[in-house]
């Protein structure tokens, strides 16, 4: 399949990582759906700087933490572009708390926007990659799945699920012509963690052997890595962009 004629979904896409991920995208010639929940106006700052990358572009709202609304929207992308070839699921939140005083509602929250939606999204968009006999699929985890964090009990579970996920997925579609791999992120420059105080920020950087934060082009630039033919290859893979910090 030529890059230039597949068209991507990327859930959480409208800034941040997620924007990262469209124009990445957009340069190698992927024609792009941007979702987004509630930021119409960043969903269409995305929008078009893909379309000036001379590729086409559409912003889509829908809360993917919702089963229904991840139906909608992969119907809606197929409705739009015609086919549907590459599925990023990037859309997430945080709500850190240490365990003792953690409420349900933001454990709940938590698993249904990291974990619940790329399950849901997943199972949508295979319908029609497996009808192509083509697909790629790309899940935003986390080194946080990988190592664990104090205060991030339900962020670490949900990113850690989606490593079940990717390895599950990738056994069940691998002979389907689908392929299933995970990004996992470390500390990333981004309005969150610019938001940190001096010393939170300084006692991560500790943990980094690199001794700095990645950008988020380092995570939008192995994405499309899986996104590409020449990753035909590889499947159930989780691929660390954290300067060190798994090791």
């Amino acid at each position: 399949m030529i890059m230039g004629e597949c068209v991507a979904l990327v859930t959480g896409g409208s800034r941040g990582i997620g924007r990262a991920i469209c124009l990445a995208l957009a340069g190698r010639g992927v024609s792009v759906a941007v979702n987004y929940a509630g930021n119409e106006a960043a969903a269409l700052e995305t929008v078009e700087a893909c379309r000036s990358l001379g590729v086409q572009a559409q912003a889509f709202q829908g809360d993917v933490s919702q089963p229904a609304e991840c139906a909608a929207l992969v119907k809606e992308v197929k409705n739009t572009f015609g086919r549907l070839d590459i599925l990023v699921n990037n859309a997430g939140i945080t709500r850190d708390g240490l365990m003792l005083t953690a409420k349900q509602e933001d454990f709940d929250a938590t698993w249904q926007t990291n974990l619940r939606s790329a399950f849901f999204c997943m199972k949508e968009a295979s319908r029609l990659m497996l009808r192509q006999r083509y697909g790629r699929i790309i899940n935003l985890s986390s080194v946080v799945g990988l190592r664990g964090n104090p205060g991030q009990a339900a962020y670490a579970a949900s990113k850690a699920g989606v490593i079940g996920l990717t390895k599950s997925a990738a056994k069940e579609f691998a002979a389907k012509g689908i392929t299933v791999n995970a990004v996992a992120p470390g500390m990333i420059d981004t309005d969150m963690t610019k938001r940190l105080p001096d010393a939170v920020r300084a006692q991560m950087l500790d943990t980094i052997p690199m001794g700095k934060p990645g950008l988020a082009e380092d995570v939008a630039n192995a994405v499309a890595f899986f996104a590409e033919p020449a990753a035909a290859y590889v499947t159930g893979q989780v691929l660390c962009i954290d300067g060190g910090m798994a090791i």
